[in-house]
């Protein structure tokens, strides 16, 4: 793995300014980063209203590397509390960061939130939890999670995943790593864009994991999308066992590829990471938790492109398990 750096959009102060002068105000006017149709309207308005400068460090990720990392914003470890001890216990823990980050996504694109996950919030805490430690969820930390497409298993699933960092006092890395910068054969890459195998749900979705309504759909590893080679990956989550040889052997050559181009993002306070959902899997190196609320601690966003095309059609037939996601600015 490669501690390579990863590409860097720097906001000026005087932008970070504008943006933290916004979040600030809507906190303000609504006491709570609790998501509410009036917030997310403000929100929508707020993001409208931005200055190109601040328009162009959100631009569209244009390198093979499939993210960069926004830098300039700040976090006073102080003043935003402990660490949460979970999720669900977080509250409007680091609200102002929240709705920073919301801003932000809205200017990328159309947040999303998911019914069955967080509470339905559309900005979402990312803490190691007592009991969790050896899931594939972003809730672990002794294990190293695994590379993966963001809810892979979903049709609905994010173009754009943003992970803003409030504290990492031990340097923990966050993996990534690109299809485009991955050497696969032509026959890997057709036999990967068959729908073979199903990605199941993660056990972030405990309800969508009891899903019976319906077999879990075949869908293609890879496919041609949009300026390139695309993703849809999440081997702790697929079923290679219904696969013939030939398949897990190609589907494990992506896998070594992958390992091979991975890059170690390790945030620090204010950064936030922007990865293409299309094109990087992303992970996390473990770690050992000490909940003593000092822990590493993310906020998640989530977000769809109107109008971008870079997914198979055949996706429009699946059935998501029965979740479904919720935007933020719809219509």
């Amino acid at each position: 793995m490669s501690t390579a750096a990863a590409p860097v959009r720097q906001l000026a102060p005087d932008t970070v300014g504008e943006l933290r002068t916004a979040a600030e105000r809507i906190l303000e006017e609504f006491g709570t980063s609790a998501t509410s149709p009036a917030l997310l309207e403000r929100v929508a308005k707020t993001a409208n209203g931005f200055s190109d400068a601040l328009r162009h460090g959100c631009r569209p990720v244009d390198t093979a590397d499939g993210l960069f990392v926004l830098r300039g914003l700040d976090v006073d470890d102080a003043s935003i509390g402990a660490t949460p001890d979970s999720w669900a216990t977080a509250g409007d823990s680091g609200a102002l960061y929240d709705i920073a980050l919301l801003l932000l996504a809205s200017v990328m694109g159309n947040p999303i939130a998911w019914e069955g996950q967080q509470d339905g919030r559309f900005v979402h805490n990312i803490v190691p939890s007592p009991g969790h430690e050896s899931e594939q969820t972003g809730a672990s930390s002794s294990v190293l999670l695994s590379p993966h497409t963001e809810d892979a298993f979903h049709p609905g699933r994010a173009h754009l995943l943003m992970l803003g960092c409030m504290r990492n006092h031990d340097n923990i890395a966050t993996t990534a790593a690109s299809i485009r910068r991955t050497a696969l054969s032509d026959a890997d890459v057709e036999a990967l864009s068959r729908p073979v195998v199903p990605i199941l749900p993660d056990d972030a979705y405990a309800e969508a994991q009891g899903y019976t309504d319906a077999e879990p759909p075949a869908v293609p590893a890879l496919f041609a999308g949009e300026g390139g080679t695309t993703l849809r990956f999440d081997p702790a989550y697929t079923p290679l066992d219904r696969a013939d040889a030939p398949y897990r052997e190609a589907y494990g050559r992506l896998g070594d590829e992958l390992a091979r181009v991975s890059v170690a993002v390790s945030l620090t306070p204010g950064e936030v990471l922007v990865v293409d959902n299309d094109i990087v899997v992303h992970g996390r190196v473990p770690f050992q938790a000490r909940y003593d609320g000092t822990d590493r601690w993310l906020k998640r966003a989530s977000v769809r492109v109107p109008g971008r095309r870079t997914r198979p059609s055949a996706e429009a037939a699946e059935h998501g398990y029965g979740q479904a996601a919720i935007e933020a600015h719809a219509g």
